[in-house]
């Protein structure tokens, strides 16, 4: 697969998870330590480090350093671009012609 696939699977992967979803959750009221995240989420460090380092890799989430803790929030503009291709992914093509299977039937 191309590497374009790749990288719109990776939006749509970071929705793909009932945990990184309570994340979302959890980051709509707001910047959020990591420290704050693991408690009401019922994570280990480790865990929420992976399902964050996937929500970020999305463009998602945005982070940043703060001494020893990452702080997390929403990105408006991660936001857009998946709202962008999920349009873009289910908008039938109406400029080119349907092409058959070659079965005689038409095209569903």
């Amino acid at each position: 697969m191309g590497n374009l696939y790749q990288e719109q699977a990776k939006v749509f992967k970071a929705f793909c998870d009932p945990k990184r979803l309570a994340i979302l959750e959890q980051l709509r009221s707001g910047e959020k330590c990591a420290c704050v995240l693991l408690e009401p989420l019922d994570l280990t460090q480790s865990g929420l480090s992976y399902h964050m380092k996937i929500l970020c890799e999305s463009g998602i989430v945005v982070s940043r350093q703060e001494g020893k803790w990452t702080h997390y929030r929403l990105s408006a503009a991660g936001r857009d671009h998946a709202l962008r291709l999920l349009e873009q992914l289910t908008t039938p093509n109406t400029g080119a012609p349907a092409q058959g299977c070659g079965c005689g039937q038409d095209a569903i």
